[in-house]
């Protein structure tokens, strides 16, 4: 079955269900696509270990997006669980002045609410080794040491005046 024939049917079926913000959103994918490339491939995706670091200076906002079950059986002790499917419905709890990275077991969940974020204008990346990967990085003396960092409250820059 050829799929491009099927897009402008979904489209017309999502603008009848969701209104006029469906086409806002496709043609905002439109562009984001167009202007994919090589730069934009690296830059969606965080390593864990840059993710620890910029988690305990504070300038991530961390969301697991798997199904509340899913987070419920285990999770990280830090970041928000907002399921995949209530993005768009609970764009209001991110915070524009983070870096968003998205984080399930694998990436493809992750990917894909990257992308969304990303189209509705939000500095949004995804971590590339999954949860997963996240959890074998921290053991031990790293998960101590980032809880310890995550606990302290950011440091206060003042200039001594001479």
């Amino acid at each position: 079955m050829n799929l491009t024939r099927l897009y402008p049917v979904y489209m017309a079926a999502m603008m009848f269900v969701l209104g006029p913000s469906v086409h806002v959103l496709g043609d905002a994918l439109d562009e984001y696509l167009a202007g994919f490339n090589y730069q934009e491939r690296e830059e969606m995706k965080i390593e864990t270990l840059e993710l620890v670091t910029l988690l305990a200076d504070g300038k991530v906002q961390f969301i697991d997006i798997r199904f509340p079950e899913e987070y419920a059986a285990w999770h990280m002790g830090f970041g928000k669980n907002i399921p995949l499917n209530e993005l768009p419905t609970r764009l209001h709890e991110f915070d524009k002045t983070k870096v968003i990275v998205t984080a399930c077991p694998h990436k493809d969940r992750a990917a894909m609410a990257r992308m969304f974020l990303t189209v509705k204008g939000f500095n949004s990346r995804y971590l590339k080794e999954g949860l997963l990967g996240l959890a074998e990085f921290l053991r031990g003396d790293k998960a101590k040491g980032l809880m310890e960092a995550m606990s302290r409250p950011p440091e206060v820059v003042t200039s001594k005046k001479p």
